[in-house]
């Protein structure tokens, strides 16, 4: 008899909570977002949860109106190095651009993390979207769309290449014969791109996962072409099970066309509880929260996603539908198009739509008992939408708290979620196979 299929779930960390207000609600130990030890005690409470990672965002550029929100950066892979060092079991996942590094660096850092956490390392592959990261790095100008992609590709390509340059016995370690490794078992890669010229190879060996995870985010177009063909876990936005449906299917159909097993990519949408006692003490908790929303935040916000500016609207008016135009939108067009789906089906006044997007950036946003949250997972991962999801606490720590010790008990019980580990790398807990270098057996053909 198979094994039932179980739910993948992660904690998103965001600093204070994904609500924009998270930062300014009473329950938010504010004086901590920068103590490590608080990110500790967070990730062992999650790891006793048996959650299957911790995922940190990033970006190489500080966030539009960081005067209302907490809204700044850590270098998520020292951070994450510093959380494995306290854990065992929980998988650790870093964003990282391959707009804004070197495939060489990016290489070393990520198996850094895999050999230092015992193979728990997750690489979150970005094509950083702001456009004012390019003065940071003393560009002229952003790349556009199209051309971030392809150099991505091109970028994954040569990390993999680095991360497979050792063969998994290429370290003899024979302290009898003093031989420490085969160097026939060690290869260069010679990789020569439009974009990237290394040689190689990685100056480390293999690491436990063979590589670490390869996590996806985008949405768009080009977004779901790069994760049909690369991605193992899909970290992706969605409002309505019928939206989730249509984007899982469609991305298992992609890599089912590109000959790749659809159940080696979990599809992971992000969910954003408000978790109380009641229904009306949930939804009591989450008005609490937006009644500390500042407009003009959530205003620059709508504008990133959307490239709309309406500042000078009323608020408490309808959504001036008809401004809407994709093509003029300086957004990402799959946010702009969730967007979009909301004004459509539900005709929101601006501050009831800024509101919605406040929660979690246009995530699913649930307000509800701790069945009525089990109930709404199971419907997706039981009907063609999610593998599971990227959980998004409004606050911290006690957003996260609630969701563990209420909810995830509700999901054992259902028999969707374990009880225990499996195993101890971030592939065991998704179930994917460890992959084989691709110098594999190159020594012995070479010999034949």
């Amino acid at each position: 008899m198979s094994q039932r299929r179980q739910l993948s779930l992660n904690l998103f960390v965001y600093p204070g909570g994904h609500h924009e207000a998270a930062w300014r609600y009473k329950g938010t130990d504010i004086a901590r977002l920068n103590d490590i030890a608080y990110y500790q005690d967070l990730a062992k409470r999650a790891e006793a949860a048996t959650i299957d990672s911790l995922f940190f965002a990033d970006g190489p550029v500080l966030a539009d109106n960081i005067r209302y929100a907490a809204r700044y950066r850590v270098e998520p892979i020292t951070w994450l190095a510093a959380i494995g060092a306290v854990t065992s079991h929980i998988g650790l996942i870093a964003t990282a651009s391959t707009t804004y590094n070197e495939p060489y660096n990016l290489a070393r850092l990520f198996a850094s993390l895999d050999h230092l956490s015992h193979g728990r390392a997750g690489w979150n592959i970005v094509t950083t979207s702001q456009g004012a990261a390019s003065q940071n790095f003393g560009l002229a100008e952003h790349p556009v769309h199209a051309e971030r992609y392809e150099k991505s590709r091109e970028f994954v390509e040569v990390v993999t290449k680095l991360w497979d340059s050792w063969e998994d016995d290429a370290v003899i370690a024979d302290q009898a014969s003093g031989l420490f490794a085969d160097t026939d078992r060690i290869h260069t890669i010679d990789h020569i791109g439009k974009h990237f010229k290394v040689k190689g190879p990685l100056n480390a060996p293999r690491t436990p996962q063979g590589r670490p995870v390869y996590v996806q985010a985008g949405s768009s177009e080009d977004g779901r072409s790069f994760a049909a063909q690369y991605a193992e876990a899909i970290f992706t936005a969605h409002q309505t099970l019928k939206s989730a449906q249509g984007f899982y299917a469609d991305i298992k159909s992609r890599a089912v066309a590109l000959g790749r097993r659809p159940e080696h990519i979990k599809v992971l949408p992000g969910l954003s509880p408000f978790i109380s006692s009641t229904q009306l003490e949930a939804d009591r908790l989450e008005e609490e929260f937006n009644d500390l929303v500042q407009p003009e935040y959530s205003l620059a916000q709508l504008k990133r996603m959307t490239g709309l500016d309406l500042s000078g609207y009323d608020l408490d008016g309808p959504f001036p539908r008809h401004l809407l135009d994709l093509k003029g939108s300086v957004a990402t067009a799959s946010r702009f198009q969730l967007i979009l789906d909301v004004v459509e089906r539900e005709n929101p006044t601006i501050r009831q739509l800024i509101n919605r997007l406040a929660g979690a950036r246009g995530h699913f946003v649930i307000a509800g008992t701790p069945e009525r949250i089990a109930d709404e997972i199971q419907l997706w991962f039981e009907n063609g939408a999610a593998d599971g999801f990227n959980i998004m606490p409004p606050w911290l720590t006690g957003g996260f708290d609630a969701f563990a010790e209420e909810v995830v008990p509700i999901l054992r019980k259902r028999g969707l979620f374990r009880t225990e580990y499996a195993g101890t790398t971030l592939r065991d807990h998704y179930g994917l196979p460890r992959p084989e270098s691709r110098f594999a057996g190159a020594s012995l053909r070479a010999s034949a």
